[in-house]
């Protein structure tokens, strides 16, 4: 069981292949997801200090490299809890004033995941 360590937050025991949005949003981790899970907003970032993936999705690795921001943060509705994490959500209602998280995420990554080797 992958335990979710998150900066000045809870611990978290994930269940295998859950997304970590999910994980997150689930323990009532203050982060956003405006999209609901699909790549598209980048609200759902996050920084991973020990345990970062190796993979990303197409998805994210698209989303990330249009923002030039490949190597700053990652996308937490397209991580699987695989291994133990330690992270930092970037993006909060508490930072940002907004009203909501946005719409809870599919329990399946959206879209349907490639998976390919994170850039350098």
């Amino acid at each position: 069981m992958p335990k979710i360590t998150v900066t000045n937050g809870p611990e978290i025991d994930a269940s295998e292949g859950e997304r970590l949005t999910l994980a997150l949003r689930d323990a009532d981790v203050d982060i956003l997801h405006r999209c609901g899970g699909n790549a598209k907003c980048t609200t759902c970032r996050v920084e991973i200090t020990a345990g970062e993936p190796a993979q990303m999705t197409e998805a994210e690795r698209d989303k990330l490299q249009e923002q030039e921001k490949i190597g700053e943060y990652r996308l937490s509705c397209q991580l699987l809890c695989a291994q133990d994490m330690t992270v930092t959500p970037l993006m909060t209602i508490e930072s940002t004033g907004l009203d909501d998280r946005g719409p809870r995420p599919q329990d399946s990554i959206t879209p349907e995941p490639v998976w390919v080797d994170k850039p350098e």
